[in-house]
């Protein structure tokens, strides 16, 4: 499962949303998103960009 420090949602309506530190998958039908807060369920979801600045841990 991919690990961003940062990882922005664009929605259809050019909205934007951003999480930090998160764990996700992204699905046919939207992205399923782990962060400390809990886990998020977006279906509209028109673009992502995930960023990692630190190498990668088990």
């Amino acid at each position: 499962m991919p690990h961003a420090d940062t990882l922005t949602v664009v929605h259809h309506d050019d909205t934007k949303t951003r999480f930090k530190d998160v764990r996700y998958q992204l699905h046919r039908d939207g992205i399923r998103i782990w962060s400390a807060e809990g886990e998020q369920v977006v279906t509209d979801v028109l673009m992502t960009q995930a960023y990692r600045q630190r190498p990668a841990t088990n």
